[in-house]
């Protein structure tokens, strides 16, 4: 056996040791059983080997493209005939068979392949980083040390699913006022292009004075129908390509505009919830899992898009790596809401942090689906009157000089 020097937290305190086990994964789920909470784990007296370099998969190139949507009906087929008894060489045989998806066909014979000659089913999945991420390899190396693959498989696939319907609510609830102002901005350029000029022929030949309205909308007509429409649709188009670029490639705009988004009137607080049960569940999986925390909080920061969390996520680690505890290091960052730091506070103490953080992701979820049906519901009458407003106005604003023609003829 070989011994493990560990530093980590055990009911709300800091502690640290030597535990004796055949592998690292064997010391972190004693640790675990302990009910400390791993901060760092290494073997004593050996020199850290240097990290190998993945393999990166050829099979992105020049093959149909591998969806998350993909991943999840694979994954949940291996849980199932897994946690079913079939051995897993068996399952990836008939999996490969059964699946439709050319590209993920010959992954899974390439996995299954590597594993009859041997190699680790973790260190299989780890040849494609770009499909399968490090919850997913983490959360099989945990099983694989513990023998409960099947277990950790299922939790995966809750994970992915998660994930996805996160994903599929956030486009549902953008979708509609997408399509809505869309529409509104289209028809008002039609009409600016096509039907103004129709009554701007009209008006010419009567000689009535036009009311300001009406005047201002022909010379937005003019200036659409001329160069002004070519010229303003380039800025546009310039302007839009100039900030995706500075919000996506320039860390310090980046960071602003994360910051800025995350404070928008509805979206800003949905989104953030949003991250926060997604965090939550993944580090929950990894601590169940026995990854040491530190581990955990870099994997979670991987998976977060918002530079504003993920900032905070690695100030978090550093406090962790100092040796604070859990709690007063998100009570630090004001990201997190106190309810966060607080439900956390309670499984540092009792040890079961892995419980806590789904609890937390639990909740944070059932909040964020309360915000999209809020926005759901509040967006559609605002888009109904917004386009109610822009082409009711435009009709009027034709109409009104054939009113007051109407009225001097009476």
């Amino acid at each position: 056996m070989d011994n493990y020097k560990y530093k980590g937290i055990s009911a709300g305190a800091y502690v640290e040791g030597v535990i004796e086990a055949l592998s690292q994964e064997e010391a972190n789920f004693k640790l675990k059983e302990k009910k400390i909470i791993i901060t760092n784990i290494s073997k004593e007296k050996v020199k850290k080997k240097a990290k190998e370099k993945s393999k990166k998969s050829s099979f992105s190139f020049g093959k149909k493209a591998v969806k998350p949507q993909d991943v999840v009906i694979f994954s949940k087929q291996f849980a199932t005939m897994v946690k079913a008894g079939l051995p897993i060489l068996n399952v990836l045989s008939m999996i490969r068979d059964q699946i439709d998806h050319p590209t993920v066909k010959e992954i899974v014979e390439d996995i299954r392949r590597s594993l009859e000659g041997g190699v680790t089913l973790s260190k299989c999945f780890e040849k494609y980083p770009k499909i399968f991420d490090n919850v997913y390899i983490n959360l099989i190396k945990a099983g694989e040390a513990s023998g409960k693959l099947d277990l950790f498989l299922l939790k995966l696939v809750d994970s992915l699913e998660k994930r996805e319907k996160v994903k599929k609510k956030i486009k549902g609830a953008l979708t509609y006022p997408t399509v809505m102002f869309t529409v509104a901005i289209t028809v008002m350029v039609f009409m600016l292009i096509k039907v103004v000029p129709v009554f701007a022929e009209m008006y010419t030949g009567m000689g009535v004075p036009l009311p300001t309205p009406t005047a201002v909308i022909m010379n937005a007509s003019n200036f659409m129908r001329g160069t002004g429409g070519l010229t303003l649709g380039i800025v546009a188009i310039t302007t839009f390509i100039i900030f995706k670029y500075t919000t996506t490639k320039i860390k310090s705009i980046r960071y602003k505009w994360h910051g800025i988004v995350l404070k928008l009137p509805v979206f800003g607080e949905m989104i953030l919830k949003s991250l926060l049960a997604r965090i939550a569940l993944i580090m929950g999986n990894l601590s169940s899992a026995g990854v040491n925390l530190l581990e955990s909080i870099e994997i979670a920061k991987s998976v977060s898009n918002n530079d504003v969390v993920t900032q905070a996520l690695e100030n978090v680690k550093k406090g962790v790596f100092s040796g604070d505890t859990l709690t007063k290091l998100f009570l630090k960052e004001p990201i997190f809401p106190p309810t966060f730091a607080q439900l956390i506070s309670v499984g540092e103490q009792t040890g079961s942090l892995d419980e806590m953080f789904t609890s937390v992701s639990s909740y944070y979820e059932e909040e964020f689906d309360t915000s999209v049906d809020n926005m759901s519901s509040l967006i559609e009458p605002i888009m109904i009157v917004f386009m109610g407003g822009m082409i009711g106005g435009l009709m009027i604003a034709m109409y009104a000089p054939i009113f007051n023609v109407g009225a001097i003829m009476g």
